[in-house]
């Protein structure tokens, strides 16, 4: 590996353990409090379906570049991938569903389908989750069937002797059938976001004409709401807009940009990831109080651990202070 390589391979991993933490620590409370017998709320249960998703995607992901970088097995490293795909699709999904809850509980909308939608879309998030599963599940194991459908015709032309047209089925495969494929299958769940961000955009610009009409400032609850949900939908627009690029690069096949830059590509994609996981922890008062409590708890200990076995803090004077 060159000089560049190696630094963005060491900032992936340190990226994706952080990652990895940080929604670790997300479903940890959250699954905490539903362990304890209370009822999550509709918000707070896609939020920790996305921390799940988001756990294992970054795991597969840091699992799957160590493999790749040393070139181990390629039968693991094909496992790796599509369990990555798997967890890449769930993503995807679960946070299309994020913004649609955040459009029609936020959005003041007065169509009659908006109304309805605020009163079931809160009864509807487990089965929104548990479909979003199944539909990943499906979609990966279509993958794998199509996928070993061409393997084996690979196979019977290799042992016929046409090694030509082997090659140009599986050039097809890798460089158009692969990427298209995965930009269609994706593209459901990005039209939902997309959407429901469109939406709540306008609903906030209808809002803050109706509030100027009146002479009032933007510092209401609704105003301050809509805020809120379309920082947090920001940054996975940019991460899913950098990721469309990354696609259409491999389409293209510039080898000098993937040979050079892929890690780049890389840090980048998950560093979008990172940041809109870091948005729903401070945008959640339960995830921030939870937060800001272990904070509290780890700073003695480590001011503990800096005295040392038999000494004591030294008072300081207010003066000093």
């Amino acid at each position: 590996m060159s000089f560049f390589t190696s630094i963005f391979l060491v900032i992936f991993c340190l990226e994706s353990l952080a990652a990895m933490l940080q929604n670790g620590f997300i479903v940890t409370v959250l699954g905490r409090e539903w362990i304890r017998g209370q009822k999550l709320p509709a918000g707070d249960m896609i939020v920790a379906c996305i921390a799940t998703s988001r756990l294992g995607l970054h795991g597969v992901a840091l699992l799957n570049g160590l493999l790749g970088s040393i070139n181990f097995c390629c039968k693991c490293y094909l496992f790796f991938n599509i369990i990555w795909d798997f967890f890449n699709v769930l993503s995807f999904w679960h946070t299309a569903w994020l913004a649609v809850f955040y459009c029609v509980k936020i959005s003041s909308f007065s169509h009659p389908t908006f109304f309805w939608l605020k009163w079931r879309v809160s009864r509807s998030v487990p089965r929104l989750m548990l479909g979003s599963l199944i539909i990943c599940g499906l979609t990966v194991i279509s993958s794998m069937v199509g996928n070993l459908m061409v393997a084996q015709m690979m196979a019977s032309l290799n042992s016929c002797g046409n090694s030509t047209l082997t090659y140009k089925i599986e050039m097809f495969k890798n460089s158009y059938f692969m990427p298209h494929e995965k930009i269609i299958i994706l593209s459901v769940p990005f039209l939902l976001f997309l959407t429901s961000t469109i939406l709540l955009m306008f609903s906030l610009c209808r809002h803050l004409g109706r509030m100027q009409d009146r002479g009032l400032g933007p510092r209401d609850p609704s105003t301050q709401a809509h805020t809120v949900a379309l920082k947090s939908l920001a940054f996975f627009f940019i991460f899913y807009v950098m990721y469309f690029l990354s696609l259409n690069i491999a389409i293209m096949e510039i080898k000098t940009f993937t040979n050079y830059w892929h890690w780049g590509w890389e840090v980048a994609i998950y560093a979008g990831i990172s940041l809109h996981s870091t948005i729903l922890v401070l945008n959640s008062p339960k995830l921030r109080k939870a937060l800001q409590m272990r904070l509290r708890t780890q700073v003695p200990q480590a001011h503990k651990a800096l005295e040392g076995p038999g000494q004591r803090a030294i008072p300081c004077s207010s003066f000093q202070c």
